[in-house]
């Protein structure tokens, strides 16, 4: 194992219940895939460091938890893409109407995209 993927399963033990297998993360649904996809990328990128990012992560699982929502691993990335749009939203990479649109936009597509096809904006 290179020392580049050596670094990234360390960081990936930083995040609070990652739903994985002795391989890595898993997904349940290829949404969830494209999400974690967008918040490596991002740190990559240099938006956010990855301990930022498991911080952003644990405070909204920790809201979640106050919230009362189940802590059975289902709704794991709906908090994960809360979390990210936090931290887009903190960054002043987008704001709240774009968010809204994009997130609009793309359940318009879904609706629209017959079953079993891959969803495109």
């Amino acid at each position: 194992m290179s020392d580049a993927e050596q670094k990234f399963y360390s960081d990936l033990n930083s995040l609070p219940s990652l739903p994985r297998d002795e391989e890595g993360p898993v997904f349940a649904e290829p949404w969830q895939a494209q999400a974690f996809a967008m918040a490596v990328d991002l740190s990559k990128q240099g938006l956010f460091s990855w301990k930022e990012w498991a911080q952003a992560l644990a405070d909204e699982l920790k809201l979640a938890a106050e919230r009362g929502d189940p802590d059975d691993g289902s709704r794991y990335y709906y908090h994960w893409v809360t979390a990210l749009e936090k931290l887009i939203l903190a960054k002043n990479v987008a704001a709240q109407t774009e968010l809204t649109d994009i997130k609009s936009a793309w359940e318009q597509t879904y609706l629209r995209t017959p079953h079993g096809e891959a969803v495109e904006l």
